[in-house]
């Protein structure tokens, strides 16, 4: 069910984020989950695939479908990792339209070039969210991908986000979420047990605490509703996916007055 939101007015290494956060932003900083994220990229997409239990590819056609994007259009993908929405966008535009995917993650951002080393289309930029290295009002959509809840101030991402859009242009934002329902629970249930365990076996158990201690620690979708309407998008509504286990919002920045 759609939900729309309406306003009332051995070196040694560093260990792997906590995951704690408030109800604005993650604990961590930009510095530590782009390192701790360059450690586990080489098994990423292998990992997705278990914890979402082979779900992701549904979700990650979801987003695109979202984006509304028509042939020769722009979209970014912000915290694009190994790219994989972002090639789903790119197939929306083709050959003459532009998709840039931006990640704080060097070694995530060279996987995703290898694996679209001919695609003109498509290009990989080292970028943080919070600034992202991009002209203002340049793209028609914008993305991002469980990559929200690892930003050290939500709002603020959700403004650069604005920023880069055209008027009119669409924002989607896909987060894991805690269910309500009793099929939800038992997923949720499921991915607090499993995540770390997984961790253990890949021999990075610190990384994938942080990413239930993350997860778990992510505003309510009315919340994140509510700053996406703070910071000036339209037509804010959120959608769950798989039992609730991941809430899809989606939004709008306002466009231009008539003369």
């Amino acid at each position: 069910m759609t939900r729309r939101y309406d306003p009332v007015v051995n070196m040694r290494r560093d260990p792997a984020p906590s995951g704690d956060a408030t109800d604005t932003g993650n604990a961590a900083s930009t510095g530590e989950v782009g390192a701790m994220f360059d450690r586990i990229a080489h098994r990423y997409d292998r990992m997705n695939a278990l914890i979402s239990a082979f779900q992701e590819p549904r979700w990650r056609r979801r987003i695109v479908e979202l984006a509304r994007l028509q042939p020769g259009t722009a979209a970014v993908d912000v915290a694009t990792g190994t790219g994989k929405v972002a090639e789903g966008l790119a197939d929306r535009v083709g050959v003459f339209g532009r998709v840039v995917g931006v990640d704080v993650s060097t070694a995530m951002l060279e996987l995703a070039r290898r694996a679209n080393i001919d695609r003109i289309e498509l290009e990989f930029v080292v970028g943080d969210a919070m600034a992202l290295p991009l002209d203002s009002e340049a793209f028609d959509a914008a993305t991002i991908a469980f990559g929200m809840r690892n930003l050290p101030d939500y709002e603020r991402g959700f403004a650069e986000m604005l920023r880069v859009l055209r008027p009119g242009g669409r924002v989607v934002c896909a987060e894991t979420a805690r269910p309500r329902s009793i099929l939800g629970r038992l997923a949720w249930t499921w991915f607090e047990r499993v995540v770390p365990l997984l961790g253990r076996l890949s021999g990075e158990p610190d990384a994938y605490r942080y990413l239930v201690a993350s997860a778990r620690a992510y505003p309510e979708p009315q919340r994140i509703a509510e700053m996406m309407a703070r910071v000036g998008f339209e037509d804010v509504r959120w959608v769950g996916l798989t039992f609730g286990v991941v809430t899809i919002h989606t939004g709008r920045r306002p466009a231009e007055p008539a003369p």
